[in-house]
């Protein structure tokens, strides 16, 4: 028995339209073709296999401030990602180095997740 791979990772939004828009424009994530689902949602390509999976539906409230949940994201370039996200005005908290010597920025997506942005 073997677990082969992260397929996708799958998130509410209140709001799919203004949620797609920021992972588009803000994180750059290429648009997928969805099929047709009876509830809202969009689908978005992560990495070169993984995708993400927008799940349109009324949030009740939004995450916990200290929530650790969210899902994190290897880039190639985190000081050009923390210009590009300070000129697009996305909420992101400063630079940080962990304890593995990554370092990483969190941002937050229109419906309050948590986002990890990372390079080692």
């Amino acid at each position: 028995m073997t677990i082969h791979e992260l397929n996708h990772v799958a998130i509410h939004v209140a709001d799919v339209a203004r949620s797609g828009a920021f992972y588009r424009d803000v994180l750059r994530l290429k648009p997928l073709p969805r099929p047709a689902f009876d509830f809202p949602g969009a689908w978005f390509r992560l990495g070169t296999t993984q995708e993400l999976h927008l799940i349109g539906r009324p949030l009740t409230s939004v995450p916990p401030e200290n929530s650790n949940n969210h899902f994190a994201l290897r880039v190639d370039d985190l000081a050009a990602w923390e210009e590009y996200l300070k000129m697009m005005g996305a909420e992101h908290r400063p630079k940080k180095q962990r304890p593995d010597g990554a370092w990483q920025i969190f941002l937050r997506d229109p419906d309050g997740h948590f986002i990890e942005l990372f390079t080692f």
